[in-house]
């Protein structure tokens, strides 16, 4: 059954565009006008819901901006949301954005009950890469440490020394004290980590499937036509990196426009990260050569509504699993900056 067969849409009642009069004013700098108010019902029947269950609503910055900004409490980067979900008040936790960021939740917030509105918003870097793959690198390279970014599966954390994230690649793989460190599973994270690192890095072949689609001529063409500062994830291809005015993760990004204030910028990235940041920045102009996640699409607001009214997909993780991958977590945390992507 769909998440939404048993779903019908909630009606517009009275009062609901003045209740959401400063929603509908940020809404309409990122969303076309005609969609704001078929959004509003879902919104206030989501903000219902999530009272009476006393819920709390997670959305990373790669989602749309109705969620991200209408019904959303907490918001930030993936490994952001997994230490909110271990601080927060609310036993409940609705997190808007892939698996393995509900997994990271869950892992960091055993005792709490997280769920993910559609449990098969996936990633292409994640189902890149599992736990017997990482067997067969510590065979073939015996004594490596193996370092995983925090995009994987919790199986694949189980099965590696410590995590990382995109902003303390660099600084997790010199903590390892090694020479040589198996870096999974995306092959252009571990390629610029290469360059700023002595340490050998064994490489996987993994990539997402939103970054790797960017072309050097690409952000050279934005650049040229727009005159548009460039801002790139480091999951990019190098020679795309090689264009950029800055590289870093989604909070970095963040950062540098705090710090630099472009009058112009474009977000080598998901597109909806600029949307949200165009709230954040209004002065900025955001240019958008950017490309959809469609797993991160895969949440909407009928499928958050349907998530909390019926409580369904929970996500487990088998106890064995779940101890060695919070170990490699807590590695990670205990090395120091834990910004993510």
């Amino acid at each position: 059954m769909n998440d939404t067969d048993t779903c019908p849409a909630p009606h517009w009642r009275p009062g609901l565009e003045e209740e959401y009069a400063a929603l509908t004013d940020r809404l309409e700098s990122m969303l076309p006008c005609l969609e704001i108010p078929l959004h509003l019902p879902w919104i206030d029947a989501i903000q219902q819901l999530k009272r009476q269950r006393g819920a709390v609503i997670m959305a990373h910055s790669y989602q749309s901006p109705e969620i991200f900004h209408g019904v959303a409490d907490i918001t930030g980067d993936s490994l952001a949301l997994a230490q909110a979900a271990a601080d927060c008040d609310s036993d409940l936790i609705v997190l808007c954005g892939v698996h393995f960021m509900a997994e990271s939740a869950k892992l960091l917030a055993p005792q709490k009950r997280v769920l993910i509105p559609d449990r098969e918003a996936g990633c292409s870097l994640a189902t890149s890469i599992n736990a017997a793959d990482v067997r067969g690198l510590r065979e073939r390279h015996p004594g490596v440490p193996v370092v995983s970014y925090v995009n994987t599966s919790a199986e694949v954390k189980a099965e590696s020394d410590a995590c990382c994230t995109s902003a303390n690649a660099v600084q997790v793989v010199e903590a390892m004290g090694a020479e040589k460190v198996i870096f999974l599973p995306d092959r252009y994270l571990g390629q610029w980590v290469a360059t700023q690192t002595q340490v050998e890095l064994v490489l996987w072949n993994g990539t997402c499937e939103v970054h790797e689609t960017f072309t050097a001529s690409q952000a050279r063409h934005t650049r040229e036509q727009f005159n548009a500062k460039l801002v790139a994830h480091p999951e990019c291809a190098p020679d795309v990196l090689a264009e950029a005015d800055f590289v870093g993760s989604t909070t970095a990004m963040g950062h540098w426009l705090e710090r630099e204030r472009p009058e112009r910028v474009a977000m080598i990235t998901e597109c909806s990260m600029a949307d949200n940041l165009r709230n954040r920045f209004p002065q900025i102009e955001f240019i958008k050569p950017c490309n959809l996640c469609p797993h991160m699409k895969r949440i909407t607001l009928p499928k958050i509504y349907a998530c909390l009214r019926d409580l369904r997909h929970e996500v487990s993780i088998a106890p064995a699993v779940a101890a060695r991958a919070r170990a490699s977590l807590e590695r990670m945390l205990a090395i120091g900056r834990h910004e993510t992507i």
